[in-house]
């Protein structure tokens, strides 16, 4: 079977497409060497992925700087109908979908916040995902990464439950518990000589990070010697986050370290006492996941997919409760017990996941999807 995999989302972004994307790539390499893949993207680029397969090239030629959707909708089907590929697999769709083409299609869809979440989006996106949802019935499958984002497709696209596959993703194996070096490594890199609790996060409305930080300012309040770090660029609608924490007088109290590289991630949530998530919505939610990877206690929210990544593992919340935050905080960073209790319980659900069952599940998709005819 020749199986092309679209990667310009590779290429061109951070964040969670593009490590999904990077580590499923990797992960059939490493089980499937019966089947050809062709990553499909836009220039060639120095990447160890791109060394291990073929490539199909098609150009931006004539397309505007930031018109990567544009491409995606008519550049890349008109020119895949040219060749023999057997299917085809978008890992950040909808994409593939205004035209007919000759291969099976594929796609990965995380989550409906274009839809139910319109206001942390832009416009234009928002208007291209509206146009785009009703053709994901014409997929031959649809791959999602949770239960809770299956129940969203089916509900709201219609489309039947026997042409969605949950497949959960991962974290990178970098996650992990370190050596106190490497954490003392990251605490001297960002000035982080005191106690802290992190969220990790892109600064929008949908991560709920005004609600964290009222239930933050009733702990210091209580006398608290924690400070709140957060990680994560700044997105959609950020402003009144900002304007929370001043309002509130936290703005020596609140550490906000912007975009965080890669290998920092791992030495930050082994630095932290405490990992807490308050996302109103999650298609899967990856970095609790990280954080019990590293051995870090985590609180998060009782909303969308995110209960099913912590599992029993540990606190979930409601999302608008301040004072529900507030006594869950309160109550681990007090109890030195209750939180190796939660780190043993968090690295062993964390154990549970992997990019290798990712890959395999994913495969047994094409496979089906492939001997159908």
């Amino acid at each position: 079977m020749k199986i092309g995999i679209l990667t310009d989302q590779i290429d061109n972004h951070v964040g969670g497409i593009r490590t999904y994307t990077y580590n499923l790539i990797k992960n059939l390499n490493k089980i499937d060497k019966k089947n050809e893949y062709y990553l499909i993207h836009q220039s060639a680029k120095e990447l160890d992925i791109y060394r291990l397969n073929k490539e199909i090239l098609i150009s931006k030629f004539g397309i505007p700087t930031g018109g990567g959707f544009i491409w995606r909708l008519f550049n890349l089907p008109l020119r895949l109908r040219k060749t023999d590929l057997d299917l085809v697999h978008d890992p950040a769709g909808p994409g593939l979908l205004l035209f007919d083409v000759p291969f099976k299609r594929v796609e990965t869809i995380y989550d409906l916040t274009p839809l139910l979440f319109p206001e942390t989006h832009n416009r234009g996106y928002v208007l291209a995902h509206k146009l785009l949802y009703p053709r994901v019935k014409n997929l031959d499958k649809v791959i999602t990464i949770s239960e809770n984002s299956k129940r969203d497709i089916m509900e709201h696209l219609k489309v039947p439950h026997e042409k969605i596959r949950v497949v959960y993703g991962a974290a990178d194996e970098r996650f992990q518990p370190l050596e106190e070096k490497e954490v003392a490594e990251v605490k001297r890199k960002y000035s982080l000589d005191f106690p802290f609790v992190l969220s990790v996060a892109v600064l929008e409305p949908r991560k709920n990070l005004p609600t964290l930080i009222k239930s933050f300012h009733k702990l210091k309040n209580q006398g608290l010697q924690h400070r709140l770090v957060i990680g994560g660029g700044r997105g959609w609608k950020y402003k009144n986050i900002f304007r929370t924490v001043e309002g509130l007088g936290l703005d020596k109290e609140v550490i906000f370290l912007g975009y965080v590289p890669g290998e920092d991630l791992p030495k930050l949530y082994n630095a932290a006492d405490l990992f807490v998530f308050p996302s109103i919505y999650e298609g899967f939610g990856l970095p609790p996941l990280e954080a019990m990877a590293c051995g870090c206690p985590v609180i998060t929210s009782n909303a969308s997919s995110l209960p099913e990544v912590v599992g029993d593992a540990g606190i979930m919340v409601d999302p608008y409760d301040v004072d529900g935050w507030t006594e869950a905080m309160g109550e681990v960073l007090s109890n030195k017990g209750l939180r190796r209790d939660m780190r043993e319980r968090g690295l062993e659900r964390a154990k549970l996941f992997s990019w290798e069952k990712t890959a395999k599940e994913t495969l047994r998709v094409y496979e089906e999807v492939y001997d159908r005819d």
